[in-house]
């Protein structure tokens, strides 16, 4: 006897992941993003290979090794050995944000060679995290002496007076200044693996909103929705997505719903209006 046994689609595959922030796979999840883009992508394949680069490096290091030698052997080997780093010369590629085409060709952006990072790190026994930096995503490592912050773009080690620096940007155009200036370290607190995702997920949503390729906004927008299904504000933008599709019967439920939650939304006269709009077309 045959059972045919559906595999599931790649939505699906993502949605089994992200159900529990307990047990939270960053780097499956991570890699699955690229699914929509590779639709052939063998993701155990990719977590093999990760598994591999480990493997390498802690056959560098001593049992014994202290944290400071772990890490300084982790970012030797990460960031001057396999020379992975920014990809200055085409930033907005949306490569850099599939975590497959970065372990080719090592060129990424701070949150996709972040994500790879951690994970190594995890596996060396450090106590690393993800840190959602103003404008640039970060990493922390927690040693027995202090914190250590780097910059994944560039494996650069950032001092307080760096970060303060880098910052000041940010400060200026928030508000942030004199009176209302908050710690540095509020900036430096650990992100949720979700978070991170999400991250990851809104970069490439503003290069296919950029390109006005709105079959690929979609697809990042439906797991968006399965990764935060009450973050209303992305169903509107997948309902303007699907309008400018050409999907009306699908972009109407999600403007309704938007317009259902949203109740102090300063867009929300604006949607209306679209929302008539795409009835009128429907009828």
């Amino acid at each position: 006897m045959f059972v045919n046994l559906e595999l599931p689609s790649p939505l699906q595959y993502f949605a089994s992941l992200v159900q529990s922030d307990d047990q939270f796979p960053l780097l499956e999840a991570a890699v699955c993003v690229a699914q929509d883009e590779y639709p052939d992508l063998d993701v155990q394949q990719v977590l093999g290979d990760v598994d591999q680069l480990l493997a390498r490096v802690k056959r560098r290091l001593p049992a014994d090794a202290s944290p400071l030698q772990r890490l300084r052997s982790l970012n030797q080997f990460f960031f001057r050995d396999l020379n992975f780093g920014g990809n200055i010369n085409d930033y907005y590629d949306p490569d850099n944000s599939y975590l497959n085409a970065v372990l080719k060709t090592r060129r990424g952006i701070p949150i996709s060679l972040a994500v790879l990072w951690l994970e190594l790190a995890a596996g060396m026994g450090l106590n690393a995290r993800g840190v959602a930096f103003p404008g640039h995503f970060m990493v922390k490592v927690n040693l027995p002496k202090g914190q250590v912050v780097i910059d994944p773009f560039t494996g650069q080690s950032l001092s307080r007076e760096e970060l303060s620096e880098r910052l000041e940007p940010f400060r200026q155009r928030s508000g942030l200044v004199d009176d209302f200036e908050v710690p540095i370290g509020l900036y430096l607190q650990s992100v949720p693996s979700r978070d991170i995702i999400a991250r990851m997920l809104r970069n490439l949503k503003e290069i296919h909103k950029t390109q006005q390729d709105w079959q690929r906004l979609i697809a990042v927008q439906d797991r968006l929705i399965v990764l935060h299904p009450e973050a209303w504000t992305e169903y509107r933008d997948r309902g303007l997505a699907l309008a400018e599709h050409g999907q009306t019967s699908r972009a109407v439920p999600d403007l309704e719903l938007y317009l259902d939650h949203a109740e102090e939304a300063l867009d929300l006269d604006a949607i209306a209006d679209r929302l008539d709009q795409l009835r009128r077309q429907k009828s």
